[in-house]
C-alpha cells in the first residue's frame, strides 16, 4: 500500500474560481491548495485534465495524451511576453461566475493562444522541438489535430481514403501545406505542460499532491484511434465492431451504452501492451497518484455489438487481466493507483485487485440502501479509497432530501445525528458534517470529498449525471463561497483522526 493515512478533496479544475470563464492554471488554483490544507487535506483529486470532445465531458477526449487548453492560464501567457496584459484582460468573463460557459471559452480560449503562438513559436522553438521529440504522441496529437482542421472537423472516418488510412505520404503532404496549424498545436501543449508542471511543482511543496484520473477507454474520434487503428477492434470501414459500455443493473434497466471502440486484446498483447505503457508513463508524469476509470474491464469488459440501441445486447469478454500489471508494477514500482471497482462486481476483479493490491473504492452513498454493505463505513478495508460521494453521484445533501424517509433516519442515526435534524444544507450543515465526519473517521488509508460536499450544497451543484448529455461539468465556484466553508470543523476532523499528513 503506498498511500499513508490521510484525506482530500475532490474538485476540478475547471471548477476553481477566477476571472475566465472556466477555472484554469492561475493563482486561483495555487489558493485552492492552501484552502484544502487549511482543513488538513492534502490530496486533491482532479478529473481528467486531457482535451475534451463531446459533450464537454473530461471522459470523452481527442487525445488520452494531450492536455486541455481552456485551463491555460492568459495571465501567464502575459507574464511569459507572449501577448499583452490588456490582451489578457480582454478575455476575462462577465457573466455567472457559477458555471462554465464552455461555447465562450472554446473561442476565447483559442484567440488568445493564437496569439500567443506568433511570439511563443520562435522564443521556444529548442524546447518546442524537444518536447515533441521526448513525447511520440504529440506527434500524432498535431497531425490528427491538423488534418481534422482542413477537414471541417468531420471525424477521422470521413476523411479522404489516404488521410483516414494515415498514409505517411498524404499526412507529410498536408502537414506540409499546412505548417503553422500543426506547429501551433505542438506550441499549445508546450504551454499547457509548462503551465501545469510548474503549478504541481507548486503546490507539492506546500505538501498537496495531485490524484488524476484515467479513463480506461478512448473516444473513437480521436488521435489514438486513428493513429493506431490495430489496437482496436474496427471493421474494414473503420468502425467498431463493438462498443464499450456496462450491462443493466440496479441504476439502470437499460444498462450504459458509451460507445467507445473496445481494444484489440491479441495485439496489445503482442506488442508487449506499448501503448498501455506509454498512458501509464504520462499519466504518472502529470499526477502524483493515478484513478483509473472502471478498473473491472481489466478482468472483463462488456461489448456492445454496435448499431444496438442499449446496452442489454452485450456479452462479457475476457479482457488483459494480470499481465499488464506486472508490467506496470514493475517499471512504475512507487506508482499510487486507485482502481475505480464499482458497479457490478465479481470474483474475477476481486481476485485482480488482490492480485495488484491496489486499494479499491468505497463510497458512503452506495451503503445504505443494501443491508451490510461493503460501502458502509463500518466495513471498510484500510486498503481503500472512501468517498461520502463521486463526480457522477448527487451531493451528500441532495441525495439526503432525496432519500426516503426510513432510509434516512437510518443514516442519521448510523452518522450520529437525530433524524430530525437532516434538513438543513449549507456550510454549517449538521447533516452533512456528520457524514463527512464518518467518512474521515473510517479504517479506509484516504478518504475524499467532493467540494460541494465541504460545503452542504443541494443537487443543482452536483458534477454530472451519467445518462444525460446536456448541462454537466459546469459547476463552479467562488472565493467568497470557499470563505463560508467550515475548515475548522474539518480541520478537527482530520487531526482528531489521525489524518491530517501526506
Amino acid at each position: 500500500m503506498n498511500f499513508n493515512r490521510s484525506s482530500g478533496v475532490l474538485m476540478n479544475i475547471s471548477s476553481l474560481p477566477g476571472k475566465y470563464g472556466i477555472g484554469v492554471f492561475s493563482k486561483e488554483a495555487e489558493e485552492f491548495a492552501d484552502f484544502i490544507l487549511s482543513g488538513g487535506f492534502h490530496y486533491w483529486q482532479v478529473l481528467p485534465i486531457t482535451a475534451i470532445g463531446l459533450g464537454n465531458s473530461p471522459y470523452s477526449s481527442v487525445s488520452a495524451f494531450a492536455g486541455n487548453y481552456l485551463y491555460i492560464d492568459a495571465d501567464d501567457l502575459a507574464a511569459r511576453g507572449l501577448v499583452s496584459k490588456e490582451d489578457a484582460d480582454n478575455t476575462a468573463y462577465s457573466g455567472s461566475k457559477y458555471t462554465v460557459d464552455y461555447a465562450r471559452e472554446y473561442g476565447v480560449r483559442r484567440g488568445i493562444m493564437k496569439k500567443a503562438f506568433e511570439i511563443g513559436r520562435i522564443k521556444y522553438v529548442q524546447e518546442i522541438e524537444k518536447f515533441a521529440r521526448d513525447n511520440r504522441w504529440l506527434g500524432e496529437y498535431a497531425e490528427y489535430m491538423t488534418v481534422k482542421e482542413i477537414n471541417g472537423g468531420k471525424p477521422w472516418w470521413e476523411w479522404d481514403s489516404s488521410l483516414k488510412n494515415r498514409d505517411r505520404e498524404a499526412v507529410a503532404e498536408v502537414i506540409g501545406e499546412n505548417a503553422d496549424t500543426y506547429e501551433y498545436y505542438l506550441f499549445e501543449q508546450y504551454i499547457f505542460e509548462a503551465q501545469w508542471k510548474t503549478l504541481k511543482e507548486k503546490l507539492n511543496k506546500k505538501g498537496t499532491s495531485i490524484i488524476g484520473d484515467m479513463p480506461i477507454y478512448v473516444s473513437h474520434d480521436s488521435a489514438d484511434v486513428w493513429a493506431n487503428q490495430k489496437m482496436f477492434l474496427l471493421d474494414e470501414d473503420s468502425m467498431p465492431s463493438g462498443v464499450a459500455g456496462v450491462p443493466p443493473d440496479y441504476f439502470s434497466e437499460d444498462g450504459q451504452l458509451w460507445g467507445n471502440p473496445l481494444y484489440d486484446n491479441e495485439y496489445m498483447k503482442s506488442s508487449g501492451y506499448a501503448w498501455w505503457i506509454e498512458r501509464f508513463d504520462r499519466m504518472f508524469d502529470l499526477y502524483d497518484a493515478l484513478r483509473i476509470d472502471h478498473f473491472r474491464a481489466f478482468d472483463r469488459y462488456w461489448s456492445v455489438p454496435r448499431g444496438s440501441k442499449t446496452a442489454k445486447e452485450g456479452e462479457w469478454k475476457e479482457g488483459i487481466g494480470r499481465e499488464l500489471f506486472d508490467i506496470v508494477k514493475e517499471k512504475f514500482k512507487d506508482a499510487k493507483i486507485i482502481a475505480e471497482d464499482l458497479g457490478i462486481i465479481d470474483d474475477g476483479v476481486r481476485e485482480l485487485l488482490a492480485y495488484t493490491g491496489f486499494p479499491g473504492m468505497r463510497v458512503m452513498q452506495f451503503g445504505f440502501s443494501d443491508g451490510d454493505s461493503i460501502h458502509l463505513p463500518h466495513n471498510f478495508p484500510i486498503n481503500s479509497i472512501a468517498y461520502t460521494a463521486t463526480h457522477d453521484n448527487n451531493t451528500t445533501f441532495g441525495w439526503l432530501y432525496e432519500l426516503n424517509e426510513d432510509i434516512r433516519s437510518y443514516t442519521m442515526r448510523y452518522v450520529g445525528l437525530d433524524p430530525r435534524d437532516w434538513s438543513e444544507g449549507g456550510y454549517r450543515s449538521k447533516s452533512v458534517h456528520a457524514v463527512i465526519r464518518k467518512l474521515i473517521e473510517s479504517s479506509a488509508v484516504l478518504a475524499i470529498a467532493p467540494y460541494q460536499d465541504l460545503c452542504g450544497y443541494g443537487s443543482d451543484t452536483r458534477m454530472n449525471i451519467p445518462g444525460v448529455a446536456e448541462e454537466n461539468w459546469r459547476f463552479r465556484t467562488t472565493e467568497d463561497c470557499m470563505r463560508e466553508v467550515d475548515m475548522r470543523y474539518y480541520l478537527e476532523m482530520n487531526n482528531l483522526y489521525g489524518r491530517n499528513r501526506k
